[in-house]
């Protein structure tokens, strides 16, 4: 079985982003990792690979230091890597998605392709479901639990307030991974080296024929979310308090009109 993993390169959630200009930020002293969903799909591929054989692919579209979370990915069993290489720190979602199945295609057919349900940085939580719409396959996403077997895949998803769903996709599909799904292993340090042997394919967006012109949204801005102030006290009656929050939040807050 082939797959295929798409794994960000983010920055650690626990890193302190100073925005630098109007559209991006100083990244020279941050630390990036893997985005921790995808870690729940590198998982889960390199164990459906140990179980019924194939192969595992990581797929990144990412900057110059994304090699080192993608040779995170290959320790943790992946074979290979594609590397995407873009300048931007910011890619369009719908670009994103279109240069992951332009490398994916270039590869091979895919048999099942994983992502995380969505990226700690932007948010957009998009790319699971416009990959599956180029690529023209059942998608599924925030999975906790999943069976492949006979060309077919059994997921249980996270529907919200504790409720779960269970899908029956035909393969090829693509598998937005949560938490719960696995436990990430971490690489011994054999692994780690040898990591260090595995190829990463590199190539740019116009090797694939994705014109990062042609983003439909673009970035305009960026600003550092303002300090807290300070928390208010309100004293006197219930209705005295009531009162005095609504005037607040009109006249002082401007978040009521």
């Amino acid at each position: 079985m082939k797959i295929f993993v798409c794994v960000k390169h983010v920055p650690d959630t626990a890193a302190t982003i100073k925005v630098a200009g109007d559209t991006g930020f100083e990244d020279a002293d941050i630390k990036f990792i893997a985005n921790p969903y995808d870690e729940f799909g590198i998982e889960e591929a390199v164990s459906i690979k140990e179980s019924q054989g194939g192969e595992v692919v990581i797929v990144t579209v990412g900057g110059e230091s994304a090699p080192d979370t993608i040779r995170g990915a290959l320790a943790m069993g992946a074979d290979r890597a594609i590397h995407v290489e873009i300048d931007s720190q910011f890619l369009d979602a719908e670009l994103t998605a279109q240069a992951l199945k332009a490398a994916i295609e270039a590869d091979g057919a895919p048999e099942l392709i994983f992502t995380g349900k969505g990226s700690v940085d932007t948010e957009s939580f998009q790319t699971p479901y416009r990959l599956a719409r180029l690529f023209g396959m059942p998608v599924v996403n925030e999975v906790s639990a999943l069976e492949v077997n006979g060309g077919k895949a059994l997921a249980t998803r996270e529907s919200g307030a504790g409720e779960k769903q269970v899908l029956e996709m035909a393969l090829p599909c693509v598998v937005g991974a949560t938490k719960g799904l696995n436990e990430p292993r971490y690489p011994k340090f054999p692994d780690i080296m040898k990591a260090k042997k595995k190829e990463i394919k590199a190539m740019g967006l116009s090797d694939l024929g994705v014109d990062e012109s042609a983003a439909k949204v673009t970035l305009v801005k960026m600003e550092p979310v303002p300090e807290r102030s300070q928390a208010r006290m309100l004293e006197g009656s219930v209705d005295d308090q009531v009162t005095e929050l609504i005037r607040v939040l009109k006249e002082d807050e401007k978040v009521l009109g």
